[in-house]
């Protein structure tokens, strides 16, 4: 399973440029900074919620302000993705960041919740293009074997947003008005805007492409199926529920007559070639929506679980990912440099995938006497695994396609790891708020715990409750120590193709049936 193999056009190396720019940090500079703007704001604006709710009213509403984000992030991505290999990834991303921009203004501005949920649905667009455009764009500038080397950024900017942004959140709410929950975005918006139109150049098209548009549809309402049942199952909804099954059914009949039209299609917005083209695509996949789930469930549930069970303070609550998240930056930086300088990757997500498993399965022994400090060991091996497997899927997807699919190919991997995240919170959820409800009857407990503190609750009442979520959370990194063994064998599969230094022509990055580039932006 180790050997090194080309890929089926006879290509060792598909994508990328011939050599990198050297104004490349500078350029990339600004593309994680409007990656940062977009993973920052969904957790600022949540730790930011019960102010505007407070001041806003609409508490019925209020989990629409995160999924009308999130919905409209999934559904648009890979249309964004397509949209910048058919008409150029630099007024794609840009256009992306002025969208998100506007949203963010008019957030800031809103006078109602059912305003707000409109305005944070059109920042979502902006999301979307944003998460698309940024990794194909550094697959655009960067050879295969030098991506390596630009991998800690994209890690870091992970990190800053999972810690800062309930740093951040928290600062604004407590010395600002909540308004400057969405006005921050402005300024550093229009810098990235501004950077990346004077510092970014690709090449970009004349086109006479039919944009698939009955594809587009059918995905928009497979995907939005799939992220709303995922939200409300559990919670809004049981999971036997009509709506949640019609959601279901909604989904794959959806999806069945997508993949016939895209079948179809002379310019398919998710070109199918791309998951048969080469299996280690959706192996890729599958190593990231797995690496989805663990990211998702573990930022939600070890910090609960530190809070309700360790006593641990909820005012750092972005703190207490510190142990996980500085390893994935460490631990990202130190592999891409190895893979630049020798070309290989595989044994990278093999080890990670098995530190992923074996942490969330430590993670699920803990008890009501586990100590911080073994928590945090235990999420240490958590933040290595993810530092080893989230980035090289990244580079294992690039490396498995021709550049002239990449935005759709990196586009399809950003909405894996975001659908990811959503089925893992909503199955993790659903198993949490069963294993509560289970241990609480008889106990006296109050109808509604989270308006109770912890420490006011008698200590039968108390025992029970702490018992409950312990063995909620056991229940979740259980399941996902079993779902991170599966992308071990997954990743045990990965054809080795070693990376060169150079690419292939960037002419080869134009649409079908497109002329070839005629200027640079």
């Amino acid at each position: 399973m180790s050997a090194s193999a080309s890929l089926p056009d006879g290509s060792t190396d598909p994508t990328g440029p011939t050599a990198v720019p050297k104004s490349v940090r500078w350029v990339l500079l600004g593309v994680m900074l409007a990656m940062l703007l977009a993973m920052l704001d969904n957790m600022v604006v949540g730790t930011a919620m019960p102010t505007i709710v407070g001041d806003l009213g609409g508490l019925e509403h209020m989990s629409w302000v995160v999924t009308a984000y999130t919905l409209v992030t999934a559904v648009t991505t890979p249309v964004w993705g397509k949209f910048g290999d058919l008409f150029g990834r630099k007024p794609m991303y840009l256009a992306s960041i002025a969208v998100f921009v506007l949203g963010s203004a008019l957030c800031g501005a809103a006078q109602s919740m059912t305003e707000l949920i409109a305005f944070r649905a059109l920042q979502g667009i902006g999301a979307g293009g944003i998460g698309a455009g940024a990794f194909t764009l550094i697959a655009a500038l960067v050879p295969p074997r030098e991506r390596g080397k630009y991998q800690g950024m994209t890690a870091s900017v992970m990190a800053i947003g999972t810690v800062g942004g309930p740093l951040l959140g928290g600062f604004i709410t407590g010395h600002w008005d909540w308004r400057w929950a969405f006005y921050v975005n402005l300024p550093l918006g229009l810098i990235a805007l501004v950077w990346l139109w004077r510092m970014l150049h690709v090449p970009t098209q004349r086109l006479r492409a039919k944009i698939d548009w009955v594809g587009i549809a059918l995905l928009t309402l497979s995907i939005g199926a799939i992220v709303l049942a995922a939200t409300w199952a559990g919670t809004t909804y049981a999971w036997g529920s009509w709506q949640i099954l019609a959601l279901g059914a909604v989904a794959v009949i959806g999806l069945a007559l997508f993949v016939r039209t895209e079948k179809r299609a002379g310019e398919p917005v998710l070109p199918l070639s791309v998951f048969t083209g080469h299996r280690n695509y959706p192996l890729a996949v599958t190593m990231i929506l797995a690496a989805g789930v663990v990211t998702f469930g573990a930022g939600l549930y070890l910090p609960l679980f530190q809070q309700t069970v360790q006593g641990a303070s909820a005012a750092n609550s972005g703190l207490l990912m510190l142990p996980m998240m500085i390893p994935v930056v460490i631990v990202s930086t130190l592999a891409g440099k190895v893979m630049s300088a020798t070309g290989r990757y595989k044994i990278f997500p093999v080890l990670g995938t098995a530190f992923l498993a074996t942490g969330l399965a430590l993670l699920a022994t803990m008890d009501t006497g586990t100590s911080r400090l073994l928590t945090g060991l235990y999420m240490v091996l958590v933040g290595i695994g993810l530092g080893f497997t989230l980035q090289m899927a990244g580079t294992i997807a690039q490396n498995s396609v021709a550049m002239r699919d990449m935005g759709a190919a990196m586009s399809s991997v950003n909405l894996f790891r975001t659908l990811g995240g959503s089925l893992g919170v909503a199955v993790f959820g659903s198993l949490f708020t069963r294993s509560v409800h289970s241990h609480l009857p008889g106990v006296g407990a109050p109808a509604d715990m989270s308006a109770v503190s912890v420490s006011e609750l008698p200590a039968g009442v108390r025992n029970a409750y702490l018992g409950a979520v312990t063995d909620g959370t056991h229940q979740i990194f259980l399941t996902g120590a079993a779902l991170c063994a599966l992308a071990f064998v997954a990743a045990l599969f990965v054809i080795e193709v070693p990376l060169k230094k150079a690419g292939p022509p960037p002419a080869t990055d134009r649409p079908r049936n497109s002329p070839a580039p005629t200027a640079a932006n």
